[in-house]
């Protein structure tokens, strides 16, 4: 198994310690993997579409999953500095750290939306972007998810409604959701966890052969993930509505690909669509057999994306 050339955790304020760690060669392209959840954290597994002889390739753990710390899993852990200005912030701090001046950015599924967002907050840092899976995590793509996606799994819907008391049922899910998983009664979070992440587990499974995703057996990680997933689709990512598609014009001359499944449909082609539009520089590419994540050709399409930005200054 390859082996990181350097980690480390790095001291971003607010008591948070981030975990990050390097790999490729030192002298590559310079390239950050924003990991999706929010909360999933990052593992090897994000090495594979990189040419690891033409890149510098850097992991992190965002805030409050993974091996960060304090790990939101623990209840008593509080989310009022875990949002998407401080990821963005601590991206920058770590650039930093590294000596890195400019670096290509690597994101899917929530990580497109933090890709996005950073790359229009500094875009002079930005030499490229690739994303899949994207999303901009606004208010109506979380109720999409959250909602009309039972008109796809009606019954499998109709468990995770269930799953907040009869009086939330008809309001906003994530936001029902968050007060369970912040409950004085660890069965009552611990109940929530299961039940949300059995949901996103679902409305992900439009293709053939989808398998459930075996880290959300894992108490830990199941409940740090729910927490966060909730946390920052209750808030629609603390960004103002549609910013990201108004701010696309601020990444002229930073080129990008989003390659996305054209069967997700929990997150519309018509998202990564509307983004090409508004971004003068970027292609987008969809994958007709794919779905949400990096199956049927959507790896494939990212590595080749990836090949095409090595060595660009």
């Amino acid at each position: 198994m390859t082996q990181p050339h350097a980690h480390g955790m790095l001291d971003v304020g607010d008591g948070q310690q981030i975990y990050w760690e390097t790999y490729g060669n030192p002298d590559g392209t310079p390239a950050v993997v924003l990991h999706g959840g929010p909360g999933s954290g990052c593992s090897p597994g994000w090495l594979s579409p990189f040419d690891l002889s033409r890149y510098r390739v850097v992991l992190l753990d965002q805030r409050g999953c993974g091996r960060s710390r304090p790990h939101v899993a623990d209840p008593t852990v509080d989310l009022a500095t875990n949002t998407t200005d401080h990821l963005i912030a601590d991206i920058e701090r770590l650039r930093t750290h590294l000596a890195v001046d400019r670096w290509l950015v690597l994101g899917a599924s929530w990580g497109s939306t933090l890709g996005l967002a950073y790359a229009q907050r500094h875009p002079e840092r930005v030499s490229a972007l690739v994303l899949f899976s994207v999303v901009t995590t606004t208010r109506r793509e979380v109720e999409w998810v959250t909602r009309d996606m039972g008109r796809i799994f009606p019954a499998e819907w109709a468990r995770f409604r269930d799953g907040v008391p009869a009086a939330d049922r008809d309001g906003n899910l994530a936001d029902a959701y968050a007060r369970l998983l912040h409950d004085d009664d660890p069965a009552v979070r611990e109940r929530a966890a299961v039940d949300w992440c059995a949901w996103e587990d679902t409305h992900v499974a439009t293709v053939p052969g989808h398998r459930p995703d075996s880290q959300f057996a894992d108490p830990v990680f199941r409940m740090a993930f729910a927490r966060l997933v909730t946390h920052y689709w209750r808030h629609a990512a603390f960004l103002p509505d549609g910013e990201l598609l108004r701010g696309a014009a601020r990444l002229a001359g930073i080129p990008g690909v989003l390659v996305h499944g054209r069967l997700d449909v929990s997150s519309p082609a018509d998202i990564p669509w509307q983004v090409a539009q508004a971004w003068p520089d970027a292609r987008l590419e969809l994958v007709e057999a794919a779905g949400h994540g990096a199956g049927h050709g959507v790896a494939e399409r990212v590595r080749a994306a990836l090949d095409g930005f090595a060595g660009r200054p």
